[in-house]
């Protein structure tokens, strides 16, 4: 739709949906037209238990031989200082209950895991492979031969090209929008990993990058061993590449407990692209907390496709900032919530300049009676971002009573030449598709499980590589085999 000539501020109220049978779709949401700015993010006072964990973070580092990675360490650590831990009294929170961290006690990872710990491989060996396990880089890439000339993947740390490390510096630091999951991981990560794609080239082979947790406890213990891989993606002008992110218990830990907190800053240069696959798949028993910060030149475009089954308490903030004119960006999830657990979207889109295209669609599934799934998603549109093209859809599917879903997409539209859109729909199963199945022979039970995969689907077929979109539906269909319906 088209922005009003007074240009308003367009919200939409937080939808909570709890599911009762029968449940048919229907609007289950209210819009308001406000004039006033969104509020900024208010500065608490100290918090003892975020003081104490930092505290810990910083005992269990060395200081860093590099200037920028330790600037990064001392901003994230004063910024610490005045950053309360996250309650359910703070907007962003408002629906994640993040007590599983808060009450259990916090051990961070000090030294990488023995490589024999290591479950390393992968069925498709035509991708090139960093594996980082409990946030340390454990080996090189084994396709870097094949990689084109001035590419660089690997640690910041090992890097004995100041050329890169001068490039790279500017980007590795602090981040307005970030929260304090954002300022633990610059205090506690121990290494960079890089990414680097020089002006004009095109990578054919994805960057496979294997996030393994090692260090676990068994569940019930109350201790989580913490994790804070960083990567960070430079692509220069005219560049292009395939990312994949994959996140995955070590063998005998896919019921323990630890916590992931990881942060992926990519920098994309004027007409470069990037393609990213992101995929989480870890303990049902695990905190997971990502970061994603996106920076589009003008004329780059970006794509993201998520699959997110694992974690007790999974968190995903996706920011995406546009710094010129004609971008174009795409992004698609995939969350599915089968036990107890919380799977949470939140993501921000801002555009500064005109011309912009994006897409966001956001599928969910919730079948398991305690499970939860939030969706906040903001698209701002700023006063230059004019025929600016943006559309967001949201869906859910409840498949249990008492299954929880919290939906809040919403634009912000402050230029008046714009196309904007959003939607949000929940519901069960429609009967009518019941029926027209169970008419043909097919019994209750393998209908309801055909119609659930099928939704999920959509969003799973366009991981553009098949090794990923056969791990991710053999996970799918091995959780549906589980639950009865």
């Amino acid at each position: 739709m088209s922005a009003l000539a007074c240009t308003p501020v367009v919200l939409r109220t937080p939808t909570t949906v709890k599911s009762s049978f029968p449940c048919q779709p229907r609007p289950n949401y209210r819009t308001s037209v406000s004039l006033a700015a969104a509020p900024a993010t208010q500065i608490g006072f100290s918090d003892p238990f975020v003081l104490q964990l930092a505290e810990t973070l910083e005992d269990s580092l060395s200081p860093s031989p590099l200037t920028s990675i330790q600037n990064l360490r001392d901003a994230s650590s004063e910024s610490l200082l005045s950053t309360p831990w996250p309650s359910r009294r703070d907007e962003a929170f408002r629906f994640t209950d993040t007590s599983l961290i808060r009450q259990s006690q916090i051990l961070p990872v000090t030294q990488p895991p023995h490589v024999g710990k290591l479950a390393i491989g992968s069925e498709d060996t035509n991708f090139s492979h960093l594996f980082i396990a409990d946030g340390f880089l454990t080996n090189s890439i084994p396709n870097a031969s094949s990689l084109p000339d001035g590419v660089f993947i690997g640690s910041l740390l090992s890097d004995s090209s100041l050329g890169i490390r001068d490039k790279l510096s500017s980007f590795i630091s602090d981040f307005q929008w970030g929260d304090m999951f954002w300022s633990l991981n610059g205090l506690g990560a121990p290494d960079v990993a890089v990414i680097y794609v020089p002006a004009g080239v095109r990578v054919e082979t994805p960057i496979h990058l294997k996030y393994i947790s090692v260090e676990a406890r068994e569940s019930g213990s109350k201790v989580l061993p913490l994790s804070n891989p960083r990567v960070v993606v430079v692509v220069e002008d005219g560049g292009e590449i395939g990312i994949i992110e994959e996140f995955v218990s070590s063998e005998g830990n896919e019921n323990k407990c630890y916590w992931t907190n990881s942060v992926l800053e990519v920098v994309i240069g004027k007409g470069a692209q990037v393609k990213h696959s992101y995929v989480q798949n870890q303990s049902f028993n695990s905190a997971h907390i990502k970061w994603t910060s996106v920076k589009q030149e003008s004329t780059s475009r970006y794509e993201l496709v998520e699959a997110s089954s694992g974690g007790k308490l999974s968190r995903h903030n996706l920011h995406i900032q546009q710094l010129g004119p004609d971008t174009e960006t795409e992004v698609s999830t995939f969350h599915l919530s089968a036990g107890d657990q919380t799977q949470d979207l939140h993501s921000r889109l801002i555009f500064d300049h005109p011309r912009a295209y994006s897409r966001q669609l956001h599928k969910c599934i919730i079948a398991h009676s305690s499970g939860q799934a939030v969706f906040d998603g903001n698209v701002r549109v700023n006063r230059y971002a004019q025929q600016t093209d943006a559309g967001q859809l949201t869906r859910s599917l409840l498949l249990e009573p008492r299954a929880t879903v919290n939906v809040k997409p919403n634009l912000q539209i402050i230029a008046d030449d714009v196309k904007c859109s959003h939607g949000a729909a929940i519901s069960d199963l429609e009967e009518a598709q019941l029926f027209y199945m169970r008419a043909r022979g097919v019994d209750l039970n393998t209908a309801r499980k055909s119609l659930v995969f099928s939704f999920g689907k959509e969003v799973v077929d366009r991981l553009p590589h098949s090794y990923l979109r056969k791990g991710v539906e053999k996970q799918v269909k091995e959780v549906l085999e589980r639950l009865a319906f």
